[in-house]
């Protein structure tokens, strides 16, 4: 039987976290049981004490051991830690030396959502692949600067640790933890049974570009300022380098460092992100769009479109434009 750990951290906690794993293996074994097979999973909560944790003001959710205890585990399931990442870090740190021995003794950790933070913690994700929610890129990056995050993707496995992209999509994670555990047959019967896609691999087609303002370098800034207003047009980084007086080679080194991007990486992001727009709330044609956001060739356009969104451009209007749907 394999043991499943799912986390009760303290302070605030996406809920659905830790109930849908809860849930999702324990239907696993019940499918079993009614396929006359023996269950495959010992799911327990583990706490920091087993005092009751309050979340959302409504719901509570008992620990059935605590951590202290070193319970030997062959899974560890963080779940989504909401709120200031430090504090929470902070707050749960007790459970970083038990997740620590139990990796080196064999066990796989999975974080959800945002508990990346609280695993990347524990040191373990270092030089290695890790997702998170793509409204905490930035932040993880400044935390976790020696974690190679990949923010576009849904599921990362890497030498026994696994995490996932934003929300909701835990549950691919889960499921693809079900195929790895149990078998394909079983993965698929558990995405029709809670109605879940299989076999996404992408967040990027969610992902809303908000520009990396999180720095304090302000002819970066004024730069990123100056591309989101004239994106419309071909905007080279020598002409960046000349409106603002800086040398290039400065400017593209201060540009990566601030926002994570190149200068025409953050160019590119611009354009696209007005693209979708456009293609979200209006009718117009392929073709109207890419001149719009200052493209002039469609092979271009498309490719750059398809990917920083993982879509092309026909199929994200299709799938987000409420009258192309209807």
């Amino acid at each position: 039987m394999k043991h499943i750990s799912i986390l009760v951290p303290e302070g605030a906690v996406a809920l659905s976290t830790i109930e849908g794993s809860y849930i999702a293996f324990t239907k696993v074994n019940d499918f079993l049981v009614g396929m006359g097979k023996a269950p495959l999973f010992k799911i327990q909560l583990i706490g920091l004490t087993k005092e009751p944790q309050q979340y959302s003001k409504f719901f509570t959710v008992v620990p059935d051991l605590e951590v202290n205890d070193f319970p030997k585990t062959d899974l560890i399931i963080i779940p989504a830690t909401n709120g200031d990442m430090k504090k929470v870090i902070q707050e749960n740190a007790a459970f970083v030396p038990w997740m620590v021995q139990q990796y080196k003794e064999g066990a796989e950790l999975a974080s959800l959502c945002v508990g990346a933070f609280l695993m990347a913690s524990t040191g373990l994700l270092k030089g290695k692949q890790c997702s998170t929610h793509w409204m905490a890129e930035h932040e993880f990056r400044s935390l976790f600067p020696d974690v190679h995050l990949v923010s576009e993707k849904i599921i990362t496995d890497e030498q026994g640790i696994y995490s996932s992209g934003g929300a909701h999509s835990f549950w691919n994670l889960l499921l693809y933890l079900i195929e790895k555990y149990v078998n394909r047959e079983m993965a698929i019967l558990a995405s029709k049974y809670f109605v879940i896609e299989i076999d996404k691999s992408s967040q990027s087609s969610f992902i809303i570009f908000r520009g990396q303002k999180e720095h304090d370098d302000e002819d970066v800034k004024k730069a990123q300022e100056y591309i989101e207003q004239h994106y419309t047009g071909k905007i080279t980084v020598d002409e960046l380098a000349d409106e603002f007086a800086i040398g290039r080679r400065s400017l593209e080194r201060r540009f990566k460092k601030a926002t994570s991007n190149t200068v025409t990486e953050y160019v590119q992001r611009v354009k696209i992100e007005a693209a979708k727009k456009s293609f979200e709330t209006n009718r117009k044609n392929i073709n109207e769009v890419m001149f719009d956001v200052g493209y002039t060739d469609i092979k271009a356009f498309r490719d750059v479109f398809k990917k920083i969104t993982g879509m092309t451009p026909i199929n994200y209007r299709n799938k987000f434009n409420r009258n192309t749907a209807v």
